[in-house]
């Protein structure tokens, strides 16, 4: 494939907004301090590019060219905004900041704290052929295990950490190589792992743990076709959008996933009924919708903390949308849905509940397209 460099190939949507050293942040989210990158009206679909941090991080060299030769990818193949964004001055404190580079934010014009800002994910380009899968000591599922400090390694110095680079073959799927001349070959389904609003604070918002604002979900299910729901903190929203992923599996248990640069095609649309409005304040955090599920989330540091919340939220839903008791709800829960596991790696631990569209439709009570609430 092409590599799909700034301002080239093709660009969907309305407006187009380049990852260019103007248009990002690196480490840190945008806060209610923050200044838009663009200005859109409710309804505009926003054309923008991505940029993966893997291969410009300070632990990788922050030299993706480099970093990636050694993978065999030549120079022309590696993107100018990731080359800019590694060699610019930008500060890079790992011990203050996360990882993340977000495009944005783009002020949404009209909305106020309390509406409901509504992303349709119209459509996902893969921007290279390949990407970097990585686990950092102290990180991810397994901390203190993996990866293993190599023979000879002196006590308590940091680990290197272990980034591998993955690829995507002609028939589009991802291939990762075992080191003995095999590849793990395995499906590609792209998503956003960050996609928010600002929340309403001017201190310093670090980019690895999700909340109510949204933020760094990982939610693989949010790839095309789906539609995220996001409680605005701040007027005009303020919303962006980053950490682009090939494929990852639920929990993330390496600490990343399949991390690759995507150009994301991005329906913007406001809400602020009544309805919508009560329905965000009742589930306090983001929902989404796919083809076949509604999602709810819980975000808490404690696993079991966030299954609870998830499940509150889930009873929430299932009292405003279909009118059903909390104990009915429960036993069909119980008895008929999934709770998925988003991540374990951000610090904050995500939960999402996958609300099936087959049986809940007889059962909404203002039927499946009402106004401000999910489809």
């Amino acid at each position: 494939m092409s590599v799909l460099q700034p301002h080239t190939g093709t660009i969907d949507g309305s407006v187009y907004l380049a990852a260019d050293h103007g248009t990002t942040t690196w480490g840190l989210l945008p806060n209610a301090a923050g200044r838009p990158a663009l200005t859109v009206d409710s309804g505009s679909t926003v054309c923008l590019d991505t940029t993966s941090h893997e291969g410009i991080l300070p632990d990788q060299g922050r030299d993706p060219v480099k970093f990636f030769a050694e993978a065999g990818i030549a120079e022309r193949d590696v993107l100018h905004d990731a080359i800019e964004l590694a060699s610019s001055d930008v500060l890079f404190d790992p011990g203050a900041q996360g990882p993340h580079v977000v495009t944005g934010p783009i002020a949404v014009r009209g909305a106020l704290p309390g509406d409901v800002l509504e992303v349709e994910v119209v459509r996902l380009r893969r921007r290279t052929a390949y990407g970097v899968i990585s686990n950092r000591h102290g990180r991810g599922a397994l901390p203190g295990e993996y990866p293993a400090p190599a023979p000879g390694h002196p006590d308590g110095q940091p680990v290197p950490p272990v980034s591998l680079v993955a690829h995507v073959d002609d028939d589009g799927r991802g291939r990762l190589p075992v080191g003995d001349g095999r590849d793990i070959g395995f499906p590609l389904a792209p998503f956003l792992g960050i996609m928010g609003v600002a929340p309403a604070t001017e201190a310093p918002v670090h980019s690895v743990p999700p909340g109510a604002h949204g933020g760094n979900l990982d939610i693989r299910l949010l790839g095309e076709g789906a539609r995220l729901f996001l409680p605005v903190q701040v007027p005009e929203a303020m919303f962006y959008a980053g950490d682009p992923h090939f494929a990852q599996g639920d929990g993330e248990v390496a600490l990343t996933a399949f991390e690759a640069p995507l150009r994301a095609t991005l329906r913007l649309t406001l809400h602020s009924d009544s309805r919508a409005r009560r329905l965000a304040a009742g589930l306090a955090g983001p929902y989404a919708e796919t083809a076949g599920h509604y999602l709810v989330t819980g975000l808490d540091e404690d696993l079991d903390e966030a299954v609870r919340k998830a499940t509150r939220s889930a009873l929430t839903y299932l009292a405003e949308r279909c009118g059903l008791p909390g104990s009915v709800a429960l036993a069909y829960l119980s008895a008929a849905v999934d709770l998925r596991i988003s991540q374990v790696v951000d610090g904050v631990k995500g939960v999402h509940v996958c609300l099936p569209k087959a049986d809940l439709g007889p059962l909404l009570i203002d039927g499946p397209t009402a106004p401000g609430l999910l489809r």
